[in-house]
């Protein structure tokens, strides 16, 4: 089997890579820039294809003869001032790949989409795959752009490919990773005091792309996968965080009102051009609100045994691969 990835050089995408070596040969579209350090040694068992989502030529050609493809690559910002980058990225990128598979017989995809796509409405406490998408203040660009990408892919399956879709929570990699969603590390290691008052989503990066690997051999097309350990409070998050870590345990929850004061003082650091936290409106109020990922239509398909948040943790800040 010939398979061919994208974002192969990022944190999900470096572990699939990985996982799907075992299937056959990988192929990974990257830019000549790309960094390739997460794949540490398996860099060299991996045949680059120079390319980029937005250059359809490359796509062309990297498609060429390839039986599956796995689509992890893609932009994350939680700016607003990035929303038409992410637009273009996120959602043109996906458009073209569906289209170039289209027009290279290429049939299967896995899209690796993120819970962030499935919406947010404020008053529910529980989503699941079903969730149907509303225009929401709490819809970030990244979200949005996430939501389009994804409708691609549907559109793809309405044209005749097979897809399976998953969303995963945060995911959790090393600390060395240095990736955005492994930044969460930072807040408790530089000692921050306050917590927000509402629910994350998590899940080891190890345990989803072993889930994406166990969901395409049970041949699960044309569904779509919630991938996340837990919902815990933020509170519980940072305290075991802390614990493991040998730091200092927040301990004063963020209030609502004290958003906006939290909000001002970020808007004049970044004019004075000494702060460049990625602190926003939705990013604040989504840290606030209450809500689980359901993670049940996986588990009633797949018997799993997901990492404890203690392992993690352990592992997180190991010299382990």
């Amino acid at each position: 089997m010939k398979i061919l990835i994208t974002g192969a050089t990022g944190l999900f995408g470096s572990y699939l890579t990985r996982k799907f070596a075992s299937l056959g040969e990988i192929y990974a579209l990257a830019r000549p820039e790309s960094d390739k350090r997460l794949l540490r040694s398996f860099a060299d068992q991996i045949h680059w294809i120079e390319g980029d989502l937005l250059d359809e030529v490359s796509l062309e050609e990297a498609l060429l003869g390839k039986d599956l493809v796995i689509h992890s690559g893609g932009m994350v910002s939680f700016r607003s001032e990035d929303k038409d980058k992410l637009m273009q990225v996120n959602a043109k990128g996906t458009e073209n790949l569906i289209n170039g598979m289209l027009a290279s017989n290429v049939e299967k995809i896995i899209y690796i989409s993120s819970v962030a796509a499935l919406g947010r409405s404020p008053e529910l406490k529980s989503i699941d795959e079903s969730h149907k998408w509303t225009e929401s203040d709490l819809n970030t660009p990244y979200a949005i752009s996430k939501h389009h990408a994804e409708l691609e892919v549907w559109r793809g399956v309405q044209e005749g490919l097979k897809a399976i879709v998953v969303y995963p929570s945060i995911l959790m990699g090393k600390i060395d990773d240095g990736r955005s969603s492994t930044q969460i590390y930072n807040y408790v290691l530089e000692e921050n005091s306050y917590y927000p008052k509402g629910t994350i989503n998590y899940i080891d990066v190890r345990d989803a792309a072993d889930l994406v690997f166990r969901i395409h051999q049970k041949e699960l097309w044309n569904e779509g996968f919630i991938l996340n350990k837990e919902g815990i409070s933020y509170q519980r998050f940072f305290e075991e965080m802390a614990y493991s870590f040998g730091k200092k345990v927040p301990n004063k929850e963020v209030k609502d009102w004290m958003i906006n004061f939290a909000l001002f003082f970020t808007w004049l650091g970044k004019k004075l051009g000494i702060n460049k936290s990625p602190l926003n409106r939705q990013t604040a109020m989504l840290a606030q609100l209450e809500a689980v990922m359901d993670n049940s239509k996986v588990d009633k398909l797949i018997e799993f045994q997901y990492t404890s948040l203690g392992e993690t943790l352990d592992w997180a800040k190991s010299n382990e691969n």
